[in-house]
């Protein structure tokens, strides 16, 4: 039902008397509301419009990985007995040799002088049998001996020779047991908290020992990454003619770490693997990075950033990007002068310009200016001003 039939069905009540009071305001709106072709001639909004700059920048690759320490050791008795001193503060920094640990060396100071005396009984056996020898070839020449006896002397002097022998490995064996009741550090470097305290039994040997603590290396510091293969071939396709591969060239890298903006560590890379991990498609690389403050820490994340080569790339003003939810748009001014949107995928800052990596054409005429006007909008038409885009003096490349 219309207004109109609605004022005619009700107009005989007082309902009729408030439809006709609408109707009123109704007809004033519609008198003097502006039309929609007043609302359509407004002025055609200016912006100002600009063709990417072309420039081959430098292509900077990033990985995330962890630092790794050049060594590392599991500190382990190799003999068994009641641990008796801790020579170090948990987290400490030791140098290779320094005493870390002590067992009791009662037990094996017993077997050292227990292995001497079995060596000078030895030596007292051999001293005899080669006198009786010597003596048994002086009979031989009166023939008041036979030569077997002489024989049997003989042996009994080689005997006692080899028990010499035997009592001196054994006398070695006592007293490097008793040097490694001295559980010393076999490398410099930060030790870890103790594992096992005074007082307690330690098992040694090559097979189930004891762990007492671990050390790590911190200078320098190695910091391992994974590359994918089409990086890899890439790298490969650069390198061709070239003295090997980016892990023997010895390539600049840096890093930094996560609360870190800016790339202030710089390294080398020293290893590459020789085959990619057949499951994930990737391959190892390892730079090593001086660490002289000890502040990188074993196990800490990073991103590597390593160049890639020289690239072709299309730089605009990065507040020229218009983002949303799910994507990054630019705003193009067609031949007719309409407003285009450009999807577009964006790469790093370089020269306080945006690289743009795909999306645009070098012959887009790409709005620099103007953009917060609302009426600048897809399929808008638009009257274009020549600008122009400007590196910014100084500046050096970023992501």
């Amino acid at each position: 039902m219309t207004l109109f039939a609605f004022v005619a069905a009700r107009g005989g009540d007082g309902h009729g008397r408030v439809a006709g009071a609408l109707l009123k305001i109704f007809l004033a709106l519609l008198l003097f509301a502006p039309s929609s072709g007043a609302r359509a001639d407004g002025p055609t909004p200016e912006v100002v419009v600009s063709r990417p700059l072309a420039r081959t920048i430098p292509r900077w690759d990033e990985y995330t990985g962890r630092f790794e320490p050049l060594k590392q050791v599991e500190v382990r008795a190799r003999v068994s007995g009641a641990l008796e001193k801790i020579n170090f503060t948990d987290g400490q920094f030791v140098k290779a040799g320094e005493v870390l640990f002590v067992i009791d060396q009662r037990p094996f100071q017993i077997a050292v002088d227990s292995a001497r005396a079995e060596l000078i009984r030895a030596q007292a056996q051999a001293a005899m049998s080669a006198r009786d020898y010597g003596r048994a070839q002086e009979m031989t020449q009166g023939r008041t001996i036979t030569v077997r006896d002489v024989d049997q002397r003989k042996a009994s002097s080689e005997i006692a020779k080899a028990q010499v022998l035997s009592a001196e490995a054994a006398l070695r064996n006592a007293e490097l047991n008793l040097e490694w009741t001295q559980v010393r550090a076999p490398i410099s470097g930060r030790v870890s908290d103790r594992r096992v305290d005074p007082g307690n039994l330690v098992q040694g040997g090559q097979a189930g020992a004891t762990l007492l603590t671990t050390i790590v290396t911190l200078e320098p510091i190695h910091f391992v990454f994974d590359a994918s293969e089409a990086d890899y071939i890439r790298y490969a396709r650069a390198a061709e003619g070239r003295k090997g591969m980016s892990g023997q060239l010895k390539n600049s890298v840096s890093v930094r770490l996560a609360d870190e903006t800016e790339w202030t560590r710089s390294g080398v890379m020293d290893f590459l693997d020789n085959q990619i991990n057949r499951r994930s498609g990737t391959i190892r690389g390892r730079a090593i990075f001086d660490n002289k403050d000890h502040f990188l820490t074993p196990g800490t994340f990073g991103r590597l950033r390593l160049f890639g080569g020289d690239v072709s790339a299309l730089l605009i003003p990065d507040a020229a990007v218009v983002s949303d939810q799910t994507s990054k748009t630019v705003l193009a001014v067609s031949d007719d002068n309409k407003v285009v949107a450009r999807s577009v995928t964006l790469g790093p800052i370089h020269r306080g310009l945006r690289v743009i990596q795909s999306g645009l054409d070098a012959k887009d005429r790409i709005v620099i200016g103007g953009l917060a006007n609302p009426m600048v909008r897809p399929g808008a038409t638009v009257q274009p001003k020549e600008g122009e885009i400007k590196e910014a003096p100084g500046a050096v490349s970023d992501r």
